[in-house]
């Protein structure tokens, strides 16, 4: 189990970009970080997500 944004969810084995396709986020609005890391956009596809991994994803909001 992976805990995403707080909340545990069963995507071992997958992706960053894997998990990221399954969900409604915009990839140019979102930033991942995976265990207190950053993930570069670019790394996506080639990061796997495992067992006790922390992730947390951002949406950037514009506006005024």
């Amino acid at each position: 189990m992976v805990k995403i944004n707080g909340m545990l969810c069963d995507v071992a084995g997958k992706t960053v970009a894997e998990y990221i396709a399954t969900t409604q986020y915009d990839l140019k609005r979102i930033a991942v970080e995976k265990n207190g890391n950053i993930v570069p956009k670019a790394q996506y596809a080639q990061t796997v997500l495992q067992d006790d991994d922390v992730l947390e994803v951002v949406g950037f909001v514009g506006g005024g």
